[in-house]
């Protein structure tokens, strides 16, 4: 199957793009591996006919906003973000009404609807900095509870208005998860995404994103590493230092619907053009609006 779509992807002049979270045999067949943001950047830089997105489905529109002239596939129509599905476009526009005057910062986890109604876009890995550069003293922040609360205690000066979303699977990690572990592996560095709980985060000695999380373990002398994160990106630790020990937190940390995309469905929807992700026009210019101004802002 790998060959195989090696030779269907040059037909096509398509790119295989793989989040971190998807299985082993999908991101061994991709030509980039690495977050929403950086896959989503790699959509729109590289000359590709075809893009197909082996991720969840916010991830496919964000690439689609992006990149319109292209074909963006997602191979398996299923996945979805729990996340980015705790928040529609009406429940933005009540925050508004509510704390008029305040930008919307959207999480990039988010729908394009929810994009579209928003000021600016994050990432996990820029949103303090966003947040930061913005002048207005109270902010919205959607849809992640947790990582909006990570964002307040490092800007105390600014009033952050919360959205009780959450990713089911990293808001699944408990202080006890950490201590059980801290006592199997006392000499372990502790990286945690900051999607977990805060009390979570109190006891990491890291915390950050997904592409953070990866350079942070490629430069630790820390010779065994527990993650918090998906256990999706074991994958490429193990596979770029394997004489080094990398655990997983918590066994909880497997997002289902990541793992949903199969070697097949990719082959599928290249061979067939099947699963094309489009966003609508009305909907497309605001939502790119608030993404190019996150890369104006932030890089």
């Amino acid at each position: 199957m790998h060959a195989k779509l090696q030779i269907l992807k040059k037909e096509r002049n398509a790119l295989i793009l793989a989040h971190n979270y998807q299985l082993n045999e999908v991101q061994d067949v991709a030509d980039y591996v690495g977050d929403s943001y950086y896959l989503s950047k790699v959509a729109a830089e590289r000359a590709c006919d075809v893009i197909v997105f082996c991720g969840v489905r916010f991830m496919a529109e964000t690439a689609a906003i992006l990149s319109p002239e292209r074909e963006v596939l997602l191979p398996e129509p299923t996945a979805d973000c729990p996340l980015a599905d705790m928040i529609s476009a009406s429940d933005v526009r009540a925050l508004k009404s509510r704390h008029p005057g305040a930008p919307v910062v959207c999480y990039i986890n988010s729908t394009a609807a929810v994009k579209a109604e928003s000021d600016i876009c994050c990432t996990s890995a820029n949103a303090v900095r966003i947040v930061a550069a913005l002048p207005e003293k109270k902010v919205i922040f959607v849809p992640d509870e947790n990582l909006g609360q990570y964002v307040a205690r490092q800007l105390p000066d600014k009033e952050i208005v919360l959205w009780p979303g959450h990713c089911p699977v990293h808001a699944g990690v408990s202080q006890d998860d950490v201590r059980i572990m801290r006592e199997k592996y006392p000499a372990a560095e502790f990286m945690v995404h900051p999607e977990c709980r805060p009390e979570v985060l109190d006891l990491a000695d890291f915390v950050g994103s997904t592409a953070d999380i990866l350079r942070r373990a490629e430069l630790s002398d820390a010779q065994t590493l527990v993650i918090g994160t998906e256990v999706g990106v074991l994958h490429s630790l193990k596979r770029d230092r394997a004489e080094r020990a990398v655990f997983i937190l918590q066994p909880g940390l497997v997002c289902p619907n990541m793992k949903k995309t199969r070697l097949q469905h990719v082959y599928d929807a290249l061979q067939n053009e099947r699963h094309r992700i489009q966003v609508a026009e009305p909907l497309r210019d605001p939502a790119k609006r608030a993404i190019s101004r996150m890369l104006a802002m932030a890089g």
